[in-house]
């Protein structure tokens, strides 16, 4: 291995103790070596630190909980590889994961960012992944306007394509990843290494994509998103086109929740459009 790693491997994690254990073992286990492990402990109460201790692993631990996006920011600026690649504390790599994301980076020199597809668990149980999760490759820009196209512990992204994007944000609580991918998607193309070499593991409480209320996390990205001045005319209005059809929807969930003053709020942003 060199002295200065390709790929800096960086798992963001509170209280999961067992998860993120085993989570870190499939790093481990990689065949790809060059790469450095990194784990974030988010101010977790429970015994994460002990269950890292006998890990080839450098901890990191922030003295209070910040959330997911201000651990994976610090992990990555800790990292010292060329390459960054995320992993949920939740997650597992099958063994050939960096590999085979390393030769395909490798043999498309063009491309910063590349994914991998997943093999999903659901309480246990191996599910079939919705059609309309189906991963693509290229220009995933106007797909990834209505869900999360990229998966954190699927991508792999070069270290100068994270910096000048600004990391994750930090003021999202949840869809922080919806962000992130979408400022990514209409700068670079996305590669995509066409085996399921993730598994992800779902249907536990403490997800974020559970969280009520995810969809506001991601209106507040597609309000972002169009104010970047060179946004291309056609994705502006494509994002603007989505950002209203998921304000009305957002609208009406409140109404029926009693939440009326909320609801006139992202109305009248959807009127706007």
């Amino acid at each position: 291995m060199s002295t200065v790693p390709l790929v800096s491997v960086i798992i963001p994690t509170y209280n999961r103790a067992p998860w993120v254990k085993e989570a870190a073992a499939s790093v481990l286990a990689q065949t790809f070596r060059d790469y450095e492990l990194l784990v974030v402990d988010d101010g977790s109460t429970d015994h994460t630190l002990e269950a890292l201790v006998r890990l080839e692993a450098k901890v990191l631990r922030k003295a209070r909980r910040q959330g997911v996006s201000a651990a994976r920011n610090l992990g990555a600026a800790a990292a010292r590889g060329e390459w960054l690649a995320f992993l949920d504390s939740d997650d597992l790599w099958l063994p050939e994961k960096l590999a085979r994301q390393v030769d395909y980076l490798s043999a498309h020199p063009h491309l910063a960012i590349c994914q991998t597809e997943e093999i999903w668990i659901r309480n246990g149980v191996r599910v079939n992944p919705p059609k309309t999760h189906r991963k693509a490759a290229g220009d995933i820009f106007l797909a990834s306007l209505k869900r999360c196209m990229v998966s954190p512990s699927a991508v792999m992204l070069h270290r100068r394509l994270f910096e000048a994007l600004g990391g994750f944000d930090e003021t999202l609580p949840a869809g922080e990843d919806y962000d992130l991918w979408l400022r990514t998607a209409w700068r670079a193309p996305v590669g995509l290494v066409p085996e399921p070499l993730v598994i992800k593991r779902g249907g536990h409480p403490d997800q974020l994509s559970r969280q009520r209320g995810l969809d506001r996390f991601r209106i507040r990205a597609l309000v972002k998103l169009l104010e970047e001045p060179d946004l291309p005319e056609a994705y502006k209005n494509a994002a603007q086109r989505t950002l209203a059809q998921k304000c009305q929807i957002y609208a009406q969930g409140c109404e029926k929740r009693g939440k009326t003053a909320e609801a006139r709020e992202y109305r009248a942003i959807s009127y706007k459009l």
